[in-house]
C-alpha cells in the first residue's frame, strides 16, 4: 500500500507538459539559472528526499488500471500521508447533476450551516487529468470554505485515458453553469461564482472562465483562483526544462499524462495563454519557485495585467508544484495557502 500511495501522490501533483517540445530543445538551462537565487525550503527538500527513497515504476495505462481498482476510501486514506485532515465543517454533502457524459458527482463543503445570498466557489481537483478526485482534494476544498467564508462545490469531472480531451473542460463548464442556476439544490442563493482549482484543476479554472466570459452563466464569475495551472503546452519554458526532473514531476510521467489526455496543445481550450484574455474576472494566480509550470503562470499573469484584468500573482518561493495538497508533508505550504486566501479575500472585497 505504501508503494501505491507514493505512486498516487506523485501523480496527483502532475500536469501536462509539451514533451515533444522539450525533447527538441537543444540547450537546457541549469536548475541554478532558472531558480534565480531561490533554494528549496528545508521541509520541501525533506519531502523530496523521502520520495526518492521510494522509487516506483513510471505511470502507464497498466498503472492507471491498477489505481482504478483501489476503493476511493483507500485512496483518500493514502492522501493522509502528505495532506492535513479535512477539519471542521457545518456542511459536507454529496450531490449529483446531469453532465455532458452522464451523471456527475459534486460535493458541497461549507463552514456555515446557513447563509444569505452570496458567491459559491466551484472547485476543480488536480491530478494531470488522469487521477485525483473530490475525495483526494477534500481537505483543500474544506480549507477554502473556511478561509474564504464561502460555500465550495467540488466537481468530479471525467478523467483520461478513458475520457480524452475535451471531456474534462466540457464537464468543468457544465458544472459551473449548473451551480450558477441551481442554488435551491445547494440550499444557497447564488449571486456569483468563484472558480478555482489546483494543477489540472487550475487549468480547468482558466478554461471555464474563458467559456463563461464568452457565454455568461446565470451568475457572474467574480474571481478566479488558479493554483499552479498549466497555461501553455504549446512550447517549452525554462522552468519546464529545469524542474521536470527531481522536483516531484518525473518527465516520464508527464509524457504519459500528455499522451493519455490527448489534447491539442495549440488549442485555447487547453493552452489558455493562447486565448484573448480581455474581459476575464479578477484573478489570484499562484505558482511555486521550483514548479515546471512556474514560467507559464508568470506569463499568464503578465498577459492578464496587459489585458486590463486585475491580477495578484503569488509565487511560493522555495516550494514545488502541488504544495496546496502537501500541507502535512510540507508544513510551510500552509503559510503559502494562507497568503493566497488572504489575497483572494482582498480581491473579492475590492470587486
Amino acid at each position: 500500500m505504501k508503494r501505491t500511495a507514493t505512486i498516487l501522490l506523485a501523480a496527483l501533483g502532475a500536469s501536462l507538459l509539451p514533451a515533444s517540445a522539450i525533447a527538441k530543445s537543444a540547450a537546457l538551462p541549469t536548475v541554478a539559472e532558472v531558480a534565480q537565487g531561490q533554494t528549496l525550503r528545508p521541509d520541501v527538500k525533506a519531502y523530496l528526499d523521502n520520495l526518492k527513497k521510494q522509487p516506483r515504476p513510471a505511470m502507464s495505462d497498466a498503472m492507471i488500471a491498477q489505481i482504478r481498482k483501489i476503493p476511493p476510501a483507500m485512496i483518500d486514506q493514502m492522501m493522509a500521508a502528505s495532506e492535513v485532515p479535512i477539519g471542521t465543517l457545518a456542511v459536507d454533502r454529496k450531490l449529483t447533476m446531469p453532465g455532458p457524459g452522464g451523471t456527475m458527482d459534486l460535493r458541497l463543503f461549507d463552514a456555515r450551516a446557513d447563509r444569505g445570498p452570496g458567491p459559491v466557489v466551484v472547485f476543480y481537483h488536480g491530478g494531470g487529468f488522469v487521477v485525483g478526485s473530490i475525495g483526494t482534494h477534500a481537505a483543500l476544498a474544506a480549507e477554502m470554505s473556511r478561509q474564504l467564508d464561502l460555500p465550495v462545490v467540488s466537481v468530479e469531472y471525467r478523467l483520461a485515458p478513458e475520457h480524452k480531451w475535451p471531456a474534462a473542460p466540457d464537464d468543468a463548464e457544465a458544472a459551473a453553469r449548473w451551480i450558477a442556476s441551481n442554488g435551491a439544490a445547494l440550499g444557497r442563493e447564488v449571486n456569483g461564482l468563484v472558480l478555482t482549482g489546483d494543477s489540472a484543476g487550475g487549468t480547468l479554472t482558466l478554461l471555464t472562465a474563458l467559456a463563461l466570459r464568452d457565454k455568461p452563466a446565470a451568475a457572474p464569475v467574480k474571481l478566479m483562483i488558479p493554483l499552479y495551472p498549466m497555461t501553455d503546452a504549446s512550447k517549452p519554458y525554462p522552468s519546464m526544462l529545469a524542474f521536470s526532473g527531481d522536483f516531484g514531476l518525473p518527465q516520464a510521467d508527464m509524457n504519459y499524462y500528455g499522451k493519455a489526455y490527448g489534447a491539442d496543445v495549440k488549442s485555447p481550450r487547453h493552452s489558455a495563454l493562447l486565448a484573448d484574455l480581455h474581459g476575464l474576472p479578477p484573478t489570484v494566480l499562484a505558482t511555486a519557485g521550483f514548479d515546471p509550470l512556474r514560467d507559464g503562470g508568470r506569463a499568464f499573469a503578465a498577459k492578464l495585467a496587459q489585458s486590463g484584468v486585475p491580477v495578484s500573482y503569488y509565487e511560493a518561493k522555495g516550494n514545488i508544484h502541488g504544495y496546496a495538497t502537501f500541507r502535512k508533508g510540507i508544513p510551510s505550504a500552509q503559510n503559502d495557502l494562507n497568503t493566497i486566501m488572504a489575497l483572494s479575500r482582498a480581491m473579492l472585497a475590492a470587486k
